[in-house]
């Protein structure tokens, strides 16, 4: 499978890390993430919509919000590869205690909650994907982006995202490298600036971070060639900087 895509810009935010600077440092060393820092609060957000979205949720809109502010976006593809785990748990645990459930806890439960609260913000009813698939959620998300790009959708806002990993759920995710909240927006069209082809996974390492933040640290070192692991395939990267 290859992909081919032009960046044309970028946002994102994770623990200890939000300022183009912060971000720029970052990538200048290894790709680690101290999860007892705090998220930035949203910059985009009016303050009732931020207060209904979850930790990873409202990172991931307001993300998008400073996208579609600066540049004009076709369509929407959001991948997360718990989703609204924080929320859903809420809800079990209610249900466990033969509690009422939260209103906005069950409206907002579903996989699409971010993307759809993000339209809603902007006021852009674009054409929108939620996707999960694991920890290849990132990438099986650009190969959306792709698909959206040979329908004729020109620039495309990818932006893939986490909400904090409850506790409990811990030592059932063995793989799972970051259980804090993060959100990475990427708007992407046509071109062959950054060309991506999978194949079948061999050896490899275990990821340090999700994928999406492995191509951020990746991208802005500038480096023109490095691969990305998921759970069936492994990905290789070359990207061509200006």
């Amino acid at each position: 499978m290859n992909l081919a895509f032009t960046l044309l810009d970028w946002q994102a935010n994770a623990p200890g890390l939000h300022e183009l600077a912060h971000w720029q440092q970052w990538s200048a060393h290894p790709p680690v993430i101290d999860d007892t820092q705090p998220l930035a609060k949203c910059s985009q957000l009016p303050m009732m919509t931020a207060r209904r979205l979850n930790s990873g949720s409202r990172a991931a809109v307001d993300c998008g919000l400073s996208l579609m502010r600066r540049h004009p976006v076709d369509a929407l593809v959001f991948t997360s590869r718990h989703g609204e785990l924080e929320r859903n748990l809420r809800i079990l645990t209610a249900l466990s205690q033969q509690q009422n459930l939260s209103p906005t806890d069950f409206a907002m439960s579903v996989h699409n909650a971010a993307v759809g609260s993000l339209t809603i913000a902007a006021a852009a009813p674009l054409v929108s994907t939620s996707l999960s698939a694991g920890a290849d959620s990132f990438q099986q998300g650009l190969v959306e982006v792709a698909a959206l790009h040979a329908a004729g959708y020109r620039q495309v806002l990818l932006v893939d995202f986490e909400g904090v990993i409850p506790e409990i759920y811990h030592p059932h995710i063995p793989d799972q490298t970051l259980f804090s909240a993060y959100a990475v927006a990427l708007l992407l069209a046509p071109g062959e600036a950054c060309q991506c082809r999978g194949g079948m996974k061999g050896a490899a390492p275990a990821p340090v971070l999700p994928q999406s933040l492995l191509f951020l640290h990746a991208w802005l070192a500038r480096q023109t060639r490095f691969s990305l692991s998921g759970e069936r395939l492994h990905w290789q990267w070359e990207c061509r900087y200006e």
